[in-house]
């Protein structure tokens, strides 16, 4: 039976991370997921903290912030070494397809509800999204694409909006990820960014659905700037996400090409443990049960989407390592008495508990298993959705996760 250096449970962002920096240092790495991940659903920019003010001193706001919010995962990491983990994920998607931030913080960018929300690092092809103004900007939707309407993202930005029809490329019914296909072909986006340019009445900005190509982004990006000449930038639209796949798909090529394995498509049923240790875990695919063990492994599962946590109508259960899990006292207490409301659901902080290494402990602070390390969403004491930090959580913990496991 081959046996591994790592194995990762979980093919989210910081499972990806995770297994990511563990190439890198030399390891031999297993990555098992049911599936693609969140990121292929949700994933478009990378989100660290909301809560620090736009164009703000990233560094010092997020300082005050670790400090007032000792029990916080990002606590585990401090700003360096989230800096580094930011530094290393940016590494990853050199020129001409990037991530970065404007002005050094946070930055506002629109969403596919035609509203403003702050995130730090955007891909290249949405950076131009940053700081709009109505007078400046042209939201551009398409005729029987039905995953972003341009006409309610243009009224709530107050902005001009049009619907533009290529009856030649038959859109009507398009997926997003279909659409994405036919933008990486050159013909059809220098036809759309004729019709485009038809359109313009001279607005300095464009704001497409994100489908600017799957392959080569900042090619199409280039091709409708050249054609309109104006700023083009995405908008996120609902699952699927491109950008969240593209983002997926750069991570799986680049551990692939450095000796990774992935197992995708089977859950992982069960775990061996014995003396404070995982000895193996369980992969089912039927008829069988496959047995795959390692030195150290990464639970990054993420929370209920995930099923990383289950609930039933009494408690929050992690249910592979059976982890015990920080969360209200009763079923009664898990959400507030409006669910629209400023503050968090107290169900939205629980997660698994876990000391500086990343290792879970329980009630008395104690290890409960020495060799694996807990990762992204799973962890308590964050609210990623308030926050505005899910993705600096995935990337900070899974590359510390995975740093300290093959320190150990």
């Amino acid at each position: 039976m081959k046996r591994w250096d790592l194995i990762v449970i979980g093919t989210g962002l910081a499972g990806l991370t995770a297994a990511r920096t563990a190439v890198e240092m030399g390891a031999k790495v297993l990555v098992i997921g049911r599936g693609m991940g969140s990121l292929t659903l949700f994933g478009n920019t990378i989100d660290v903290l909301g809560e620090t003010p736009p164009a703000a001193d990233m560094e010092a706001g997020m300082a005050g912030w670790i400090a007032a919010h000792p029990d916080h995962p990002y606590a585990r990491t401090g700003w360096l070494g989230i800096s580094e983990a930011l530094n290393a994920f940016r590494d990853l998607f050199p020129p001409p397809y990037t991530f970065d931030s404007v002005g050094g913080g946070n930055s506002l960018v629109p969403t596919g509800a035609g509203t403003l929300r702050p995130t730090y690092l955007l891909p290249i092809t949405m950076t131009a999204g940053a700081g709009m103004s109505a007078a400046d900007t042209l939201i551009v939707g398409l005729k029987g694409f039905k995953d972003f309407q341009g006409d309610t993202v243009s009224l709530h930005l107050q902005c001009r909006g049009v619907n533009l029809s290529l009856p030649r490329y038959g859109l009507e019914g398009l997926t997003a990820l279909a659409l994405a296909r036919l933008m990486d072909e050159e013909p059809f986006r220098e036809s759309l960014g004729e019709a485009i340019r038809r359109q313009t009445a001279g607005e300095k900005r464009i704001g497409l659905p994100a489908v600017l190509g799957l392959k080569a982004p900042a090619d199409v990006l280039k091709t409708l700037e050249t054609i309109t000449r104006t700023k083009v930038f995405e908008i996120p639209i609902l699952p699927p996400s491109i950008p969240g796949t593209r983002i997926f798909h750069r991570f799986r090529q680049f551990l692939i090409a450095n000796g990774a394995t992935f197992l995708l498509g089977n859950p992982v049923t069960g775990a061996d443990v014995k003396d404070g240790r995982c000895e193996g875990i369980t992969l089912q695919n039927p008829p069988l049960l496959t047995s795959y063990r390692a030195e150290r492994y990464i639970l990054a599962t993420g929370r209920f989407l995930g099923g990383g946590l289950q609930a039933d109508m009494e408690r929050i259960a992690e249910p592979l390592f059976h982890l015990p899990v920080l969360q209200p006292e009763s079923r009664g207490k898990w959400f507030r008495e409006r669910f629209f409301q400023p503050e968090a659901h107290p169900i939205h902080r629980a997660g698994i508990v876990t000391d500086a290494d990343l290792r879970p402990v329980d009630a008395g602070g104690r290890v409960i298993l020495k060799n694996l390390r807990v990762a992204g969403s799973i962890l308590a004491h964050h609210q990623t959705i308030e926050e505005h930090s899910h993705e600096g959580i995935d990337i900070a913990t899974g590359y510390l996760a995975a740093r300290r496991a093959l320190a150990s």
